[in-house]
């Protein structure tokens, strides 16, 4: 036996137990004008599967709507909204072809298409379809979220390469001066020979950054980050 189609004064006076779709509430579902709702099991149903098949949230514009809000609005006058089998969808996080798609595969039948607006009206039939398809996403969205990358900035390969460099440009910094002081006269030729020795510790770092950059990068590839 079908489920039974039952109209509230107001989505509050819905018992808990005859609601069980998880990702809606009564009120997301009651008319926007009077917070009456009609409970229509067989297209929740369907609201629920493409909100499962989707993955992601439905952004729900309008759902039930009672006769007088439906005409304030200026409805249609044999609008599946006020017999609680159609939705009006955001598409703002959303592709509409994608989602198009998918509740066909669930079974809606009625699509009206509102890309103005941003919205698509579905609803459980007659088959049929109004309104200006949305025009191809440029970029359509992801299915999901790729893992974060590191931060170029923060990369242990880069610290690594970064300390070399530096090094490197150290010790040759030091070479240059070790040259040009040796050339000098008086009181600086006493520091020459410590220069030779700060050379070999810039070189030590410099080997040493090469060599966390080397690790760095086969740490990486081993935990698949390249």
């Amino acid at each position: 036996m079908p489920d039974t189609i039952q109209t509230f004064r107001h989505f509050r006076e819905v018992p808990d137990h005859l609601w069980r779709w998880p990702n809606f509430s009564p009120a997301e579902i009651a008319c926007r004008g009077t917070g009456k709702l009609k409970l229509h099991p067989e297209a929740l149903d369907t609201l629920q599967a493409l909100r499962d098949r989707l993955g992601k949230p439905l952004i729900v514009n309008s759902g039930y709507r009672s006769p007088e809000h439906n005409r304030a609005v200026g409805g249609a006058t044999r609008s599946k909204h006020m017999e609680g089998t159609a939705f009006d969808i955001s598409m703002a996080n959303h592709d509409p072809e994608v989602f198009e798609a998918a509740a066909r595969e669930v079974g809606f039948l009625g699509f009206g298409f509102y890309p103005r607006s941003n919205f698509m009206h579905v609803d459980l039939g007659p088959a049929r379809s109004w309104g200006t398809p949305f025009p191809p996403r440029a970029t359509p969205f992801p299915p999901e979220t790729p893992p974060a990358r590191e931060v170029l900035a923060e990369s242990r390969t880069l610290k690594g390469t970064g300390a070399a460099g530096v090094a490197t440009a150290g010790a040759g910094g030091v070479e240059v001066a070790q040259e040009v002081l040796a050339e000098a006269q008086g009181a600086v030729l006493p520091l020459v020979p410590y220069l030779d020795t700060l050379r070999w510790v810039f070189i030590a770092l410099a080997l040493g950054g090469i060599g966390i950059a080397v690790w760095a990068r086969v740490d990486d590839w081993r935990k698949g980050r390249r």
